[in-house]
């Protein structure tokens, strides 16, 4: 069901007796779900009408309303901001329509709260730490649900299940995001109450200040870095840094030092929750947009590595020194002058020569103390050439005299001093150096962000919140769905599978969207 502002303004006047409106305005919100208007009246007070456009969402207000009615004088005396209160309710067949207290502030885009002045930096951090320091009591009051820690992390495993079941989840991102769910150190931590909408759009700004804390309709017991996950939207890591820091010192609990790599999971996440939602809900709109963000997330990680969020790496994704810096020995055996390091078929990808090394340099070298400097090599004097090896012989097995280490025995110039059989070429050297680091090129891309694409994170601590909690802002919330302004705008301004080029061409990609998703140092 959908209403017009006015008629919005209407259902106003059944729902406060004596309400007489002067003027109406649109008021911002989650599209997909809701409609919302400000109305004005005659004494110059302000009102906000709020109805729900389908069944979940009147579900969604009416556990605000039970949210709100347990904020009692004292909690929100306590509270460093205001919470709405709800002014009267109509019904419109089976749904109600609210009415709320007009609050002071407006909300302030992302790009604008980063250049904040750090007074304002500062309240955002004492904010999401005052919800997460709020009694329990609010939340049993509502009899909304508590999860614990392994119960939030088994029900992400079967979130994820039900992503992977529609095919749909590249590959890469199902074995990252399983791996991080699978890390039970990282999921070591204490839940608390926690909002489950947080960004921007929630939060009213006034001054430098947060005057209000508006949209409770998904608050539970839960993750706290679900309502830090729209700090992931930042192309600023100071700028998040910043609000952790000044969250954790208001914070009353210990301090939880992993909470912002499951606050990049949730962000990340939330797109594979999108998808699952429009699938669920047959709307191939939904699906369309989030395969393409999915595809295009999957593309940068692949390009320039992801934001940490497992403690350990993937396996076979540990990373490596450069070229010039790795240690080796000389593989020995017995009854060989020479063998071959890496003999067979190697799973190495750099694409270069075994190395023959020289048992005899090292005999008198500890088995302990890396290679260093190798005694250069002479070859064997052409006229004493090595006899063949008897048929059936294996040559690895037997002595192979290829090179030794003695000028007496040819008559012929001396090779080079420091030269080795084999060289690898330049290309490849610089290859070997530069393959486990980012492009230069990654760092420019975290400027690469416009006013209309700054898209934040929400969270939501449930699957049915996760389904239906999406910010009309917000393309990789925490763990809800984007909205379908920001998701519709992000699924076509890009395709799916462009992303950042390496050699600095710029392209769209998601890190442009969502720098802060870019693992830092990039």
């Amino acid at each position: 069901m959908r209403w017009t502002s006015m008629e919005l303004a209407a259902l106003a006047t059944r729902a406060v007796p004596g309400l007489s409106p002067t003027g109406v305005a649109d008021a911002p919100d989650d599209a997909r779900d809701f409609m919302s208007a400000v109305v004005m009246d005659d004494s110059g007070n302000r009102w906000r009408v709020r109805g729900p456009q389908h069944n979940q969402a009147a579900l969604r207000l009416e556990t605000e309303v039970q949210v709100l009615r347990g904020f009692s004088t004292a909690i929100r005396a306590e509270l460093p901001f205001r919470v709405p209160s709800v002014a009267g309710a109509t019904r419109v067949d089976d749904m109600r329509v609210f009415v709320y207290n007009h609050l002071p502030g407006e909300p302030v885009e992302l790009p604008e709260l980063i250049s904040a002045a750090p007074d304002l930096v500062h309240e955002l951090g004492r904010t999401v730490a005052s919800v997460h320091d709020l009694s329990e009591s609010v939340v049993d009051h509502a009899e909304l649900p508590r999860y614990s820690a392994e119960r939030i992390r088994q029900r992400r495993l079967n979130e994820l299940d039900a992503a992977a079941s529609t095919g749909q989840v590249p590959p890469l991102l199902l074995r990252r995001w399983e791996h991080a769910m699978e890390d039970k150190e990282l999921w070591d931590f204490t839940t608390a109450v926690v909002h489950g909408d947080m960004h921007e759009d929630n939060l009213l700004i006034e001054g430098e200040r947060v005057v209000a804390v508006t949209g409770w309709t998904d608050l539970h017991v839960g993750d706290p870095a679900d309502d830090l996950a729209w700090l992931i939207a930042s192309p600023d890591q100071t700028f998040s840094n910043s609000v952790l820091a000044a969250y954790t010192t208001h914070r009353s609990a210990e301090t939880d030092e992993h909470i912002l790599r499951r606050a990049a999971l949730s962000a990340e996440f939330a797109l594979a929750q999108w998808l699952v939602r429009g699938t669920t809900g047959e709307n191939q709109q939904m699906v369309e947009e989030a395969i393409g963000l999915l595809t295009q997330l999957a593309s940068d990680i692949d390009t320039y590595g992801g934001r940490p969020i497992s403690l350990t790496p993937l396996e076979g994704e540990e990373p490596r020194g450069p070229a010039d810096a790795q240690d080796s020995k000389p593989v020995r055996r017995a009854g060989a002058a020479a063998t071959v390091a890496g003999a067979g078929n190697w799973d190495d990808d750099d694409g270069e020569p075994a190395v023959i090394t020289d048992a005899d340099v090292a005999q008198n070298e500890s088995d302990d103390e890396p290679t260093g400097v190798v005694t250069p090599l002479q070859p064997r004097s052409p006229a004493s050439p090595a006899a063949p090896a008897a048929a059936g012989e294996d040559p690895l097995t037997e002595e192979i005299p290829a090179y030794v280490d003695d000028a007496e025995e040819f008559d012929g110039p001396s090779p080079a001093t420091g030269s080795l059989p084999i060289q690898p070429d330049e290309q490849s050297e610089r290859r070997a150096k530069q393959k486990n680091f980012f492009p230069a090129s990654a760092a420019s891309a975290a400027s690469a962000r416009s006013a209309s694409s700054s898209a934040s994170a929400s969270s939501a601590g449930s699957v049915g919140s996760a389904a239906s909690s999406a910010s009309a802002q917000s393309a990789p919330s925490a763990a809800s769905a984007p909205s379908e302004t920001s998701a519709a705008s992000a699924g076509s301004g890009s395709s799916a599978a462009s992303a950042a080029s390496p050699d600095g061409a710029s392209s769209s990609s998601i890190y442009d969207r969502h720098p802060g998703l870019r693992p830092p140092g990039a």
